[in-house]
């Protein structure tokens, strides 16, 4: 950034809310040298993203954070819902209700305080005297980089080009799977008019969902909504079915038969990435090798931090178990997962509910869940430095397990749950689903399912995916020239002892290595980016003009970014990165003791 410049943002969603936010913190410097942002939104709705957007998402789909969990923005979500009139209250259903900084509202509120958010920071930002365009309803088609012009070229859907000087990729979801209707197949759930009935009709059949994830819940609860009414009484919340739609039920399907954990309180609501580590510490557990061991990481900082966690939630036994050295990652990973693994998930809820309610309602931070999330969201923005074979570990044992505990269910949405459980209209099935190819049923999905030495096989003719967003490969990368030209390669990482590791994978596993330059890698999906959110190409070296923050491209490097906080933290990572390219007249090395000195700056 030497000269003024005109900056390309691509998608509008929360990324981009939190990119401008740290652009405006940062104008005073940055205004000299950028004088002109452009906004490109596929949807008619800028300033929302998917998930909380009226064309993707329904009134009964419950967001899954708190105001209090909320990095900043303007003003505080549960602050901003104060303030509306009446009508919008009531338009939200919350006329009436006591707003909470720790409660959880809907996604359509969620949505909307996003929205006048980011309103006000395009605003903010236009007061500074930086130029703001906005391109809504606007589909990206490609980027085309140009080194020599120093430039980048946007194509339009409609064949238009642009030139900019930078350009942030911030695309959000995005599933490249087709649905099918004709089978009753659907890769997502969104948006989630495609899988409800018409007003006033019914789905009277059972349906079935790949995954028991919180999207999994948005989608029983939609239809629950549809399909009868939630009454709550003395005893809690009842669920009364409509009459004549007896025939409606929706079966889950996980893998290992698991809910979601409960929430719980926090100490601290919002991660940091150096909390429980120092940035110097944590790059000194780099081997000669170049290699951070997982296994280094959990016995130098996770053990040490988990041992006072459960002291402190009056669990000495575990307490006891983590000072002990022998007790791996691994063992940690079964023993948490074997103390909420219940023959009935649902039952296993209903016991776990008491627990939850006292955390939360009495404000009593559950510290060992807290803990693990801050540990592994530190390791995320250094999973780069772990070897091929760590990666694996982390992906088929530890994330499964985190995903579970951490993507903690608000509590009434478990009463939601319960209530329809009880009332014989959710089940859960456990077992590995696999989709027959080609499908034998016309007009329905049929499934394969195994547990254990089990296997069964079950139709359904709704068959919805909620197993969550994937790492993009890079044949779905979805700006073409970047891939033609090479301005873009696979996010990939080397092996500690390649023939060793190799010898113990699955085929599945396999089809994942490939050789580049005569050393073999395991291809983690996605796209390769550097800590500064830098496209890597083909050359290894950082792109001078393009950063992506889009997960679903860049997951494969930082698996554990997940929601708000690390929409934030993303975001500022890369303004960071050009106030520091300002101050010091120079781009941001690539090296993570250099690099990472950023991180400090955004904790």
């Amino acid at each position: 950034m030497s000269q003024p410049l005109h900056l390309a943002i691509i998608g509008s969603g929360a990324s981009a809310i939190y990119l401008l936010k740290h652009l405006l913190d940062h104008a005073p410097l940055l205004k000299s040298r950028l004088r002109a942002i452009s906004i490109f939104e596929q949807s008619g709705i800028t300033g929302m993203g998917m998930p909380y957007n009226p064309l993707t998402t329904d009134r009964y789909n419950m967001a899954n954070i708190s105001s209090e969990e909320l990095p900043d923005l303007t003003i505080t979500f549960a602050d901003w819902l104060r303030a509306l009139p009446a009508s919008e209250l009531r338009d939200l259903d919350l006329e009436g209700v006591e707003i909470s900084d720790g409660a959880i509202y809907s996604r359509l509120a969620l949505g909307r305080y996003l929205n006048a958010q980011y309103e006000t920071l395009l605003t903010r930002l236009r007061q500074t005297g930086i130029e703001i365009h906005e391109h809504a309803d606007c589909r990206i088609t490609d980027v085309q980089d140009q080194p020599q012009q120093q430039r980048v070229l946007l194509t339009t859907e409609t064949g238009s080009e642009h030139l900019y000087d930078q350009l942030v990729i911030a695309t959000g979801h995005h599933w490249t799977e087709k649905d099918d209707p004709a089978s009753g197949h659907y890769a997502s759930p969104w948006p989630i008019t495609k899988i409800l009935p018409e007003h006033g009709q019914h789905h009277l059949f059972t349906i079935g969902t790949l995954g028991a994830s919180l999207s999994a819940f948005d989608v029983v609860c939609s239809l629950a909504h549809r399909h009868g009414r939630f009454v709550r009484t003395a005893e809690g919340l009842t669920y009364e079915p409509h009459p004549g739609t007896e025939a409606h039920k929706i079966i889950m399907h996980s893998a290992h038969g698991l809910l979601p954990h409960l929430q719980f309180a926090q100490d601290e609501p919002l991660r940091k990435i150096y909390r429980h580590v120092a940035r110097a510490t944590m790059l000194d557990l780099v081997d000669a090798q170049g290699f951070l061991s997982l296994e280094t990481y959990f016995d130098k900082i996770c053990r040490p931090v988990l041992t006072e966690a459960f002291t402190l939630d009056h669990m000495p036994a575990m307490a006891q178990r983590m000072a002990d050295s022998d007790f791996t990652l691994q063992d940690f990973v079964t023993t948490m997962t074997d103390k909420h693994d219940y023959a009935n998930a649902f039952e296993g809820m209903r016991l776990e509910m008491k627990e939850a309610r006292t955390s939360v309602l009495q404000d009593k931070p559950v510290h060992w869940k807290e803990a693990i999330d801050d540990l592994i969201y530190t390791l995320n923005y250094h999973a780069e430095l772990l070897p091929a074979e760590d990666h694996l570990i982390l992906r088929a044992e530890v994330m499964p397990f985190l995903l579970n505990v951490v993507a903690a269910m608000p509590l009434p949405s478990g009463e939601t749950l319960l209530a329809l459980y009880d009332a014989g209209k959710l089940g859960m099935v456990s077992g590995k689903v696999t989709l027959l190819d080609p499908q034998p049923e016309p007009g329905a999905t049929t499934i394969t399912v195994e547990d254990g030495d089990q296997q069964t096989q079950t139709a359904y003719r709704m068959f919805i995916d909620c197993s969550g967003q994937k790492p993009l490969e890079m044949e779905d990368y979805p700006f073409p020239s970047l891939v033609r030209d090479r301005t873009v390669r696979k996010a990939r990482v080397p092996f500690r002892d390649a023939s060793r590791a190799i010898a113990a994978m699955s085929d599945a596993q396999k089809a994942h290595l490939f050789v580049d330059a005569n050393q073999r890698y395991y291809h983690i999906g996605g796209v390769e980016i550097d800590g500064a959110c830098r496209l890597i190409g083909a050359d290894g070296t950082p792109s001078a003009r393009i950063h992506d923050i889009a997960f679903p491209h860049t997951s494969g490097m930082r698996p554990y970014s997940y929601g708000l906080q690390a929409c934030n933290d993303t975001a500022a990572i890369v303004v960071q990165t050009w106030v520091q390219e300002i101050q010091k007249h120079q781009a941001v090395s690539s090296d993570p003791q250099e690099l990472t000195k950023i991180y400090e700056k955004i904790d």
